[in-house]
C-alpha cells in the first residue's frame, strides 16, 4: 500500500467541504488533483469513500466515514511528528480539536482556553459547540479528538471519563419571593411558570428531575439558548433550572436574576471527557486533558453563586 499524507489530506478536505471545488479552492490545488487522489485511495484500499451527487457535491459512504475518521487521526499525528521534530526539547506543541456543549462551552471554556494558553503556549486549541448529539457525531466523524459533555446516551465507540456531577439549581428574577430562600424543593415550583432549556437529552434530564417525584412542571416556554431563559427569567416571565450557575446575576439585557440550590436527592449532571475508544490520543490532548481533569475532577464541583441583595 502507498498512500501519501497528501492524498490523504485531499480525502478529508472532500469530506469538510462536501464539494470537490471547494475542496480544491480550499487547498489552492486543481479539481483533477482532488478526483485523483481520492481515485488513488479507493484504488488502494478497495473500497468506495464518496458518493457522488450529480450537481450537489459528495456525501462519505458506511466505509468512507470510517476511513475519513482514521484519516483525520493520521494526519494530526504526523502534524505533531512534525513540530516535534522542529522544537526539540521545547514544550508539547501542535493542534486539537475540543467539543463542548452550547452551556458548558459557555461557563467553562473561556477560563479554560486562557488558563490552559498560559501553560501550554504551543498548542492551539480550536473550540466545536454544539447540542449533545452534534458533539457525539464530530467525535465520532474525526472532526474532533475530545469533547466535553454530560453523561447522556453515550454510544458504545466512545469511552466517558467522570469529572465531576453538578447538581440542580433554580434561576429565579431576582425579586421573586422564592429567590430569598437558602434551598428550593421541586414542590415550591411545580406551578411556577418553567422557561425550559430545549436541547436534546437535556429537555429529557430536567423534566426527569420532576417526574421522579411525580410532578409535572408547568412549562410556559422553550428555548435552546440558556442566555435567553435567563434573559426571560429576568424580566419575570418564569424560572429556569440550571446545573451550571453564572457568576453574574445580570443577563445580557439588563435583567436580574437569583440561583438557589434544589435540595431533594435529585439527580445530579456528571460532566464528562469524552473520547474515541478506538484512538490513541496524541501528547497534545492528553496534556489538554490533565489541564481539565485537574481543573475540575473530583468531587462535586463546589459553585459559588453570586451574592443575592
Amino acid at each position: 500500500m502507498n498512500l501519501s499524507l497528501r492524498a490523504l489530506r485531499y480525502v478529508v478536505a472532500t469530506a469538510d467541504h462536501s464539494n470537490l471545488t471547494e475542496a480544491a479552492r480550499h487547498l489552492n490545488v486543481s479539481q483533477p488533483s482532488i478526483s485523483s487522489a481520492i481515485a488513488q485511495v479507493e484504488a488502494e484500499l478497495g473500497v468506495q469513500i464518496f458518493i457522488r451527487h450529480h450537481a450537489r457535491g459528495v456525501s462519505p459512504t458506511a466505509a468512507g466515514s470510517r476511513i475519513i475518521s482514521e484519516a483525520r487521526a493520521l494526519l494530526n499525528h504526523a502534524r505533531d511528528f512534525a513540530q516535534t521534530a522542529q522544537a526539540l526539547g521545547d514544550d508539547v506543541r501542535g493542534e486539537i480539536s475540543v467539543g463542548c456543549l452550547w452551556t458548558i462551552a459557555t461557563h467553562i471554556m473561556p477560563r479554560v482556553i486562557s488558563g490552559f494558553g498560559q501553560n501550554h503556549p504551543g498548542v492551539a486549541v480550536h473550540l466545536e459547540e454544539g447540542d449533545h448529539q452534534q458533539i457525539l457525531d464530530m467525535l465520532l466523524s474525526g472532526r474532533t479528538e475530545l469533547a466535553l459533555s454530560y453523561r447522556l446516551s453515550i454510544p458504545d465507540e466512545v469511552k466517558g471519563e467522570l469529572l465531576t456531577e453538578l447538581p440542580p439549581y433554580a434561576v429565579l428574577p431576582e425579586d421573586h419571593p422564592l429567590a430569598k430562600r437558602e434551598v428550593l424543593h421541586l414542590e415550591d415550583l411545580v406551578d411556577e411558570p418553567l422557561i425550559l432549556l430545549d436541547l436534546p437529552y437535556s429537555r429529557d434530564y430536567f423534566i426527569n428531575l420532576f417526574s421522579s417525584r411525580g410532578l409535572t412542571p408547568n412549562i410556559a416556554f422553550r428555548s435552546r439558548a440558556y442566555e435567553l431563559a435567563r434573559g426571560l427569567v429576568g424580566h419575570g416571565r418564569g424560572y429556569t433550572i440550571t446545573n451550571l450557575v453564572s457568576q453574574t446575576p445580570d443577563t445580557h439585557d439588563g435583567g436580574r436574576v437569583a440561583a438557589v440550590p434544589l435540595a431533594g436527592d435529585l439527580e445530579p449532571v456528571q460532566l464528562m471527557i469524552l473520547t474515541l475508544e478506538r484512538q490513541l490520543r496524541r501528547p497534545a490532548v492528553e496534556v489538554f486533558i490533565e489541564y481539565f481533569r485537574a481543573a475540575y475532577g473530583g468531587a462535586s464541583v463546589k459553585q459559588t453563586p453570586f451574592a443575592r441583595r
